[in-house]
């Protein structure tokens, strides 16, 4: 009788342990359950990294097409007559030649080197901002579904999460995006011959805060908060992705033997995702880089909030100014995201 009750005792156990393991079901998210709090943080500072070296020249050149500062440089020799009407494929095509234009007039006129300007504040705000976007984001993900009675997966939960991520992401790091922005745009020695207008990052925040105070720091904030529209639709609709993935792996029975094609899936599933974001969301991008511009020559801010800066831009420029730059942006930001998204969840991997 002992032995019985032995064998009775043992043997239903590893079988419920094995049909209740989350690493055998491809929709549980695992990855969500055993990651702590600080792992997001970790992976997302990589990404970040990883994505700001290999993207620095495209970053410059989307940030100077969506300035006033140099779209005159080639408007003379790109831009139509103003009387002429201008069909949408034409447009697009000044748009691309625009775009290249720019490009190799940075390595002729400033060197290779301009093609990195603004790295520094770049790497300085790329890392922990997107260490700080993945840890909210990660541990909200985690905590929403307690607090609001809602499934893990839901979408719910990955668009409120996105959007907290967002908020406390463009707070934290606005004064370094300034900081590069005016790096970026700064041509005051190409106009003069002499030194530029900020001799570093150090050197741009100590003439901001003086010319323009503290707030000078957060100018552009709320621009950034519209974009945490871009930044939900993005993260909620990847979310989405992934799941239909893991639900279609969980209907044909297929084990987690082939990753190396899931992650290729995932980081296309990022790219699409961004792709559509951006295409929904980008003015707030343009909007956000005029309201960082240096003071014009009087001192004076030429934009001075979010609907003055719309308003005069459609007015003086038209509503394709709000794209500006539209095409270097998804050049850039598509494999980013694939980019920073692939290695966000590669390093949770290699962590777990």
């Amino acid at each position: 009788m002992q032995a019985l009750h032995k064998n009775i005792d043992n043997g239903p156990a590893p079988k419920t342990f094995a049909k209740s393991s989350a690493s055998d079901d491809p929709v549980t998210p695992h990855v969500h359950k055993a990651t702590s709090p600080s792992t997001h943080f970790i992976a997302g500072a990589t990404g970040g990294m990883v994505t700001a070296l290999l993207t620095s020249p495209l970053d410059v050149l989307r940030t100077r097409l969506q300035s006033d500062f140099y779209r005159s440089q080639t408007k003379s020799a790109v831009a139509p007559p103003p009387q002429a009407r201008v069909s949408l494929p034409r447009s697009f095509l000044l748009h691309f030649r625009e775009t290249f234009d720019i490009l190799f007039t940075i390595h002729r006129v400033e060197g290779w080197r301009s093609l990195f300007r603004g790295l520094g504040p770049s790497l300085t705000g790329v890392v922990p901002a997107t260490a700080i976007k993945f840890w909210a984001y990660g541990n909200c993900k985690r905590l929403y579904p307690g607090l609001l009675g809602y499934d893990a997966d839901s979408t719910s939960v990955h668009a409120l999460s996105a959007a907290t991520a967002g908020v406390v992401t463009g707070t934290a790091t606005n004064p370094i995006w300034l900081v590069k922005t005016r790096l970026q745009l700064d041509k005051s020695h190409l106009e003069s011959g002499g030194q530029p207008r900020y001799k570093s990052s150090y050197d741009c925040v100590k003439q901001v805060v003086k010319q323009e105070g503290l707030r000078g720091l957060y100018r552009g904030l709320a621009a950034s908060y519209l974009g945490v529209i871009e930044t939900t639709l993005h993260l909620a609709s990847y979310e989405r992705m992934k799941v239909m993935l893991a639900n279609q792996n969980k209907l044909q029975g297929e084990k987690k033997n082939n990753e190396l094609a899931q992650g290729l899936i995932l980081s296309g599933a990022a790219g699409l995702s961004k792709l559509i974001a951006v295409l929904i969301a980008y003015p707030h991008e343009v909007l956000r880089t005029r309201l960082r511009q240096a003071p014009m020559a009087n001192g004076r801010p030429k934009y001075t909030g979010v609907m003055q800066c719309l308003r005069l831009m459609v007015k003086e420029e038209g509503v394709v100014a709000l794209y500006g730059g539209l095409t270097a942006h998804l050049i850039r930001t598509v494999p980013s995201a694939a980019l920073t998204l692939g290695t966000y969840e590669l390093v949770l991997k290699l962590l777990n």
